[in-house]
């Protein structure tokens, strides 16, 4: 590569439109001495020379200083080549001028790099070339200007060679960078997929704050991927990207209000309102207005978890801000105060929004005025909600719709007026409006609660007939009401045409035919249905195991009640008392005693402590067999081992059996405990006395408890009266008994 120009082809490369003059020409009209040259021109004739002669060091030396920085840029550009150019450079180094001038010679160089020759070299070359000028950049330790900086990076991303692009912008100083080149190399990241590179220089962006800074292009640029349902960003979670919502805002740059919104959405699904309040705040208090919606989505998650006082505050909050609520506000506040029954400051409410009595001028839309109707009918005033339906089509141009007569509807039924809420729904036809399947489940559901199932049932097959196909709510009200009316054919007949209609029955619907079933002893069809019941992934609970439990025992199957005991235990279902009471109770009034007692160990096993209920059924089984002395046994220990006491029923079993036995000196006995024991005598317990000691003839014990059951204002039934009457008049107690009925 030559380097070395001689001066009339200097003067040639200066002005190619003018010819070389010869020498001689030169002599003949060349009288006097020329002028002195520039000092820029001399610089340049020194460095234009040949590569095989050595450059006037001491000479070029001592015109360097009188050069301003920017004359290194302007004699490196008219070397016209990198090689001199670089020459110059590697000179410059080795003699240590300013910094500047040297950054700027290496601009000159890049230029020439880039421009020089460019139509005939291929941009992989150029870009090849400048690699190796930006890793001598670096060894030389040379800072890049504002504009080598641009050019590289530039230059790099056009041929997408992205490491190096990032690793100039990495190199450039924070006060070369500029916002249109962090805008390039984000950009380029991101096409790359070098996601988190990309997050990092954006990052470095907002920290920089004014130095290079951050425009609006790049904020949105890193934001729209942000935001996206499947960013790329997934190393980013919600709190961090809060974190930069608040770093763009701090230099000034909000993001799209649509953005936030669902940035603030998210953040309260995760639990994490503490947050979502703090960064409103932080960008209230920095000015940001596009901040209503944001609000809006805090403050259904803040009612959703009951959390009012920061309702009411962040309400203040924004009226204090300037941040003007709009009809979704309204709605969320309507709602919230209609949720709590507090219709009337809900009305009151909407009625400053619409007069705009308060500053606030805001037309409210359909779904407030929905919102207050279903309120006024879950109040009761379903004729107030009526006539704001008018109110709303009338002054609001607001026309309702299917949720709308939905909840007048809903009133209606709740209140019983099934006939008005028939008048509503035609209504609703005259209208245009078209009903759905929450229409048809309120009006069918409040026909069956109402004792109209034979209604309801012909309502939805008209609405069959009209293409309305009913869902598992539709079946579950009518297979529960035909189940209540004891019309258990009419339940399983509902639920084959649910299976058919492909409605899948919900746990509920199962457990009312099963129970439905069971009731009616049809034990083999309840089977089949928990079959079906498991197949479709239900698991019976402890209710529904007690229920068939309770059915096969009053059919006499206990092995089947035991083998369903035995399932329970299979599937981690957890007998409770009512399991083991009706066990031991169904064992004990078939005299298997032996099979009872296991059962209450069983019981005692499992952390379960037997009841009254449980003791009462043991005590009532050995009475009925015969077996006093067992029952007298138990009884003893239930009250000396255990803290349950015993119940006037219990003492009831006992003292009639006792009396029955002719042991009524025992019975006495037992009602003396029951006095101790704070139990209260019943009109049973009296009889079962009465019928003892007329048996024995006791006549003065009689009368002591007829005065006693006068004093505990325990009243006479027509068999305590029939026994007394009998005994008093044969015994010539007349007058006693006539004390005693007036006693009463």
């Amino acid at each position: 590569m030559r380097s070395i120009v001689s001066t009339s082809k200097h003067i040639h490369l200066l002005n190619p439109k003018t010819p070389p003059l010869k020498p001689s020409f030169l002599r003949r009209i060349s009288t006097a001495p020329p002028p002195p040259q520039p000092i820029t021109t001399q610089v340049l004739t020194l460095l234009q020379n040949d590569y095989t002669t050595p450059i006037n060091t001491p000479h070029l030396l001592s015109l360097l200083p009188s050069l301003s920085p920017p004359c290194y840029l302007s004699l490196t550009r008219q070397l016209g080549s990198t090689g001199a150019a670089l020459k110059f450079l590697t000179f410059l180094r080795a003699h240590s001028p300013d910094p500047p001038s040297i950054s700027l010679t290496f601009q000159a160089l890049l230029e020439l790099a880039t421009h020089s020759g460019s139509s005939r070299l291929p941009q992989s070359d150029i870009a090849e070339k400048l690699k190796e000028l930006f890793k001598l950049c670096r060894e030389c330790d040379i800072k890049l200007t504002k504009e080598s900086g641009t050019l590289l990076v530039g230059f790099f991303s056009r041929v997408r060679m992205v490491d190096e692009m990032l690793d100039v912008y990495n190199y450039i100083g924070v006060e070369s960078r500029s916002s249109d080149l962090g805008d390039v190399v984000v950009d380029w990241l991101m096409r790359g997929g070098r996601f988190d590179d990309a997050l990092k220089v954006f990052d470095g962006m907002l920290e920089a704050n004014g130095k290079g800074g951050v425009e609006r292009t790049t904020v949105h640029l890193v934001f729209r991927e942000l935001m996206r349902r499947d960013s790329k960003f997934k190393n980013v979670k919600d709190e961090g990207i809060a974190e930069l919502v608040l770093k763009c805002a701090k230099i000034g740059v909000f993001i799209k209000g649509e953005w936030l919104c669902n940035l603030v959405i998210g953040l309260c699904r995760k639990g994490n309102l503490s947050k979502a309040w703090s960064l409103l705040h932080d960008l209230m208090d920095l000015g940001c207005l596009d901040i209503v919606s944001s609000c809006n989505a805090l403050l259904t998650s803040l009612e959703r978890v009951k959390d009012f006082k920061r309702m009411n505050l962040l309400l203040q909050q924004m009226k204090d801000k300037g941040i003007q609520p709009d009809v979704v506000t309204f709605g969320i506040l309507t709602k919230h105060l209609c949720k709590f029954h507090r219709v009337d400051e809900a009305l009151d409410v909407y009625q400053k929004m619409v007069d705009g009595s308060e500053g606030i001028l805001v037309r409210p839309d359909v779904v407030l005025h929905n919102t207050l109707i279903s309120g006024l009918c879950k109040v009761g005033r379903q004729e107030e909600g009526l006539e704001m339906v008018e109110q709303m089509k009338v002054k609001h141009g607001c026309m309702p719709n299917t949720s709308t007569f939905n909840s007048l509807i809903d009133g209606f039924c709740k209140a019983g007026e099934l006939d008005r809420a028939n008048e509503i729904f035609d209504l609703m036809n005259k209208e245009g409006i078209l009903p759905n399947i929450i229409t048809v489940n309120t009006l069918v559901d409040g026909f069956c609660k109402h004792g109209r199932v034979h209604t309801g049932i012909k309502f939805f097959r008209q609405m069959q007939g009209k293409g309305l196909k009913g869902n598992v709510n539709t079946y579950t009200s009518l297979i529960n009401a035909f189940y209540k009316s004891n019309n258990i054919e009419k339940s399983a007949e509902l639920f084959d045409e649910m299976l058919d209609a492909g409605c899948t029955p919900d746990a509920k619907v199962y457990y009312t035919m099963i129970s439905g079933l069971t009731n009616a002893g049809r034990l083999d069809d309840a089977s089949f249905i928990v079959s079906k019941m498991k197949k479709a992934g239900f698991q019976l609970d402890t209710v529904a195991y007690n229920v068939l439990i309770g059915g096969f025992c009053r059919r006499k199957r206990f092995d089947k009640a035991v083998e369903l005991l035995a399932d329970m235990e299979d599937h981690d279902v957890k007998p409770d008392n009512v399991t083991y009471n009706t066990l031991i109770s169904y064992f004990s009034e078939s005299g298997d005693f032996k099979t009872a007692r296991r059962v209450m160990k069983k019981m005692v096993h499992d952390g379960l402590v037997p009841t009254v209920i449980t003791y009462g059924a043991l005590i009532h089984a050995y009475c009925l067999a015969g077996y006093l002395d067992e029952a007298l046994t138990l009884f003893d220990n239930m009250c000396s081992t255990s803290s349950i006491p015993p119940n006037n029923v219990i003492y009831n079993i006992l003292i009639n059996s006792l009396c029955k036995k002719g042991e009524v000196d025992k019975a006495l006995s037992l009602m003396n405990d029951m006095k101790i024991k704070g139990v209260r005598p019943n009109t049973n317990t009296f009889n079962a006395m009465f019928k003892g000691l007329h048996d024995k003839n006791w006549l003065d014990e009689a009368l002591k408890l007829m005065d006693q059951m006068t004093q505990q204002a325990c009243n006479p039934d027509y068999i305590t009266m029939e026994i007394l009457t009998d005994w008093l008049s044969t015994v010539g107690q007349t007058e006693k008994l006539q004390n005693f009925v007036k006693g009463f």
